[in-house]
């Protein structure tokens, strides 16, 4: 139901501009700064893995003991470092970190030697992403494909292991998605752990060999099935894009990677948190992953009536900064919610609008539709309705990532039961609607065309207002999610630096150089393919 609300064109060019505006500006901010991170994550795309003797990170180690050259970029100092020693990467880090080597300034008569071999190392590195995204499109082509909207759910037991067992079982219940929840405050650690892990706190740590892990859980679960079953994990918070590179290359197909996600809700350093989900996204626009934004997130701590417009204002942002940092429109997952209050008379009309406005803004995105949290009763029974209401407004109005709820998910880690329970409900739904939409038409000026062109106009005069006063002031008052942030506040500030007249990172232009393009292509839409719960 393209163009069904009759939407008002000059507020979505309004809109549109003053969002590109706003990403133009900060923009230049991400062109004159570098980060811990992002040289950490540099040197992981170079292939450098593994720990000191004290379990610290050995691009940690590297990346300290160079902390006075990072203005210039870690790459050219440490590319000259192996050319003198005579040593690949992954040796002249650990060399590094046992004192036998150590990176110093490199002098103009070394430049040309040591920018020249790292312009060569960056495109090695580039091409392991080129090589794992053929690998995934060649799995889809081979294996099948899910029929949109994805079915989407999470594991979160903390143990890598007993992940996989209830990931599998989820994906035999008719799950698309598999999310490894993130244990509770990895976002924080300026550092990414190393190894497999079983023990986490509300979730299991993010590390490239628990990536390792579940992905080849699914893809043996996948085989079994007959379709390509996507992994999803978290690009965010003080290592976003040393996860974007581990997630590049284990394969996965989702990351959530927010431009504004960890300064609002996780109080991150907001002149950080721009410059790293550059280079982030950068990386998943390399590797084919899909984006998930985090825009659901505003309406647990705003009201979802009265501020769903800033949604709308926040779609429109990280689209801008999506496209700037090379990801195709398949790729940007924008985020919204479904989270009015079930009290509030016509609660599901307003929904539909809201849903309805975000998917004729943004047409040709594969938009991450989020279940109710916020009011969600204690009685489990009535909670699969309003799931179930959620459900059909996904599909009444083209979502295509469906996070289902399930009962009791508020109280412990959901039980495999839970899961079978809200795909089974989320399966009926769509299925039994899956034609609806093309059926009915809205009524011109009713309540939901003329909820989406005020949530629309309100979105417009807001990012007008952002454009003028700044990204950077408008989170300081607290415009976005009703939470106020400091510019020059939050954790991870000390490792931002303003980059030197001749910075050298040879990683920015391969990434953009030469790039694949187009989503994995699977059997044609409709197709149904073979699995537990039948056709997809």
């Amino acid at each position: 139901m393209n163009d069904a609300l009759r939407l008002n064109g000059a507020l979505v060019d309004r809109a549109r501009a003053a969002a590109d505006a706003i990403a133009d500006d900060i923009q230049q901010h991400i062109d004159e700064h570098t980060t811990d991170t992002t040289e950490r994550a540099t040197l992981r795309l170079l292939g450098i893995a593994g720990v000191n003797e004290i379990d610290v990170p050995l691009v940690n180690v590297v990346v300290e003991q160079g902390r006075e050259l990072l203005s210039g970029g870690i790459m050219r100092p440490f590319v000259d470092l192996m050319l003198r020693a005579g040593k690949s990467a992954q040796q002249a880090a650990e060399g590094v970190a046992a004192g036998e080597l150590a990176l110093a300034e490199v002098p103009g008569e070394r430049r040309a030697a040591a920018e020249a071999r790292a312009e060569e190392l960056a495109r090695e590195g580039v091409a392991r992403i080129d090589a794992v995204r053929r690998r995934r499109n060649e799995l889809v082509a081979q294996t099948g494909e899910a029929v949109k909207p994805y079915v989407y759910v999470i594991v979160a037991t903390g143990n890598i292991y007993e992940d996989a067992v209830q990931a599998k079982a989820a994906a035999r219940a008719g799950a698309d998605v598999i999310a490894v929840i993130r244990t509770t405050a990895q976002s924080l650690l300026d550092y990414v752990p190393y190894g497999e892990t079983t023990e986490g706190f509300g979730g299991t740590y993010a590390t490239q060999e628990n990536f390792r892990l579940m992905r080849a859980a699914l893809d043996d679960v996948g085989a079994e099935l007959g379709r390509y079953v996507r992994l999803c994990n978290y690009a965010s918070g003080l290592c976003m894009p040393e996860i974007a590179t581990m997630g590049a290359l284990e394969r996965l197909d989702m990351m959530l990677n927010d431009s504004m996600y960890g300064i609002i809700f996780r109080n991150i350093n907001m002149e950080r948190t721009f410059v790293d989900q550059y280079l982030s996204r950068l990386i998943n626009a390399r590797a084919g992953i899909i984006i998930n934004t985090g825009e659901d997130n505003y309406l647990t701590t705003a009201d979802a009536f009265e501020k769903g417009f800033t949604v709308v204002s926040s779609d429109f942002i990280n689209e801008a900064f999506a496209l700037r940092a090379n990801l195709e429109p398949w790729q940007i997952g924008l985020g919204h919610a479904f989270e009015i209050d079930p009290a509030k008379p016509d609660q599901v009309v307003y929904q539909i609008a809201d849903a309805q406005l975000v998917r004729e803004l943004f047409p040709g995105y594969p938009l991450k539709y989020m279940p109710p949290t916020k009011y969600m009763p204690g009685d489990i029974f009535h909670g699969h309705i309003i799931d179930g209401m959620f459900n059909f407004t996904g599909i009444f109005t083209g979502q295509e990532i469906m996070l289902l709820g399930m009962p009791t998910e508020a109280l412990h880690t959901p039980l495999l039961q839970d899961r079978y329970l809200s795909i089974k409900n989320a399966k009926y739904v769509f299925e039994a609607c899956r034609d609806l939409a093309s059926e009915v038409t809205f009524k011109p000026g009713g309540m939901i065309e003329r909820r989406a062109n005020e949530q629309l106009q309100k979105a417009a005069e807001q990012l007008e207002e952002v454009r003028e006063i700044g990204l950077f002031e408008a989170l300081s008052r607290g415009m976005f999610a009703d939470v106020k942030r400091d510019p020059k506040g939050g954790r991870g500030g000390e490792g931002v630096f303003h980059i030197a007249a001749d910075y050298f990172n040879p990683f920015f232009a391969a990434l953009r150089e030469g790039r694949l393009s187009g989503a994995p292509v699977g059997p044609p839409p409709g197709a149904s393919v073979s699995g537990e719960e039948g056709g997809h």
